[in-house]
């Protein structure tokens, strides 16, 4: 799997939150994440702040492109750590680990990490 093979599928399931997700496609769609919002940073501070009357990059100017996208992304996000917890052989609802500070990001973390297991589980 490439990076635009795993974007393409996780557009592809924007809300599904059955199934599961390789670990491939989960980083692939994650490092293409960290790409689109590094872009979406720069054109928001370089060309968008000056059109709302702030000067380039100020702070008070916000990231307006960078809300929208966060704000379209949210569900396939989403969709996506389920599948990829359901890879896992974790259920959906162990996102929600992830309130606890530090701790519970840390323990996601490992289980984004962790190999699926071999075969089919009870998600598939």
């Amino acid at each position: 799997m490439n990076m635009i093979t795993a974007v393409k599928t996780v557009l592809g399931k924007y809300a599904t939150f059955e199934g599961r997700a390789a670990r491939p496609e989960y980083w692939w769609w994650i490092l293409a994440m960290v790409i689109l919002f590094a872009i979406l940073g720069v054109v928001d501070g370089a060309f968008i702040a000056p059109l709302m009357g702030f000067e380039p990059f100020q702070k008070e100017a916000g990231q307006p492109l960078s809300l929208l996208a966060s704000l379209g992304l949210l569900l396939p996000n989403l969709a996506l750590a389920v599948r990829r917890l359901h890879d896992t052989d974790r259920s959906g609802w162990w996102l929600l680990i992830g309130l606890i500070p530090i701790v519970g990001s840390l323990v996601l973390l490992v289980f984004y990490i962790l190999p699926g297991t071999q075969g089919q589980n009870r998600f598939g």
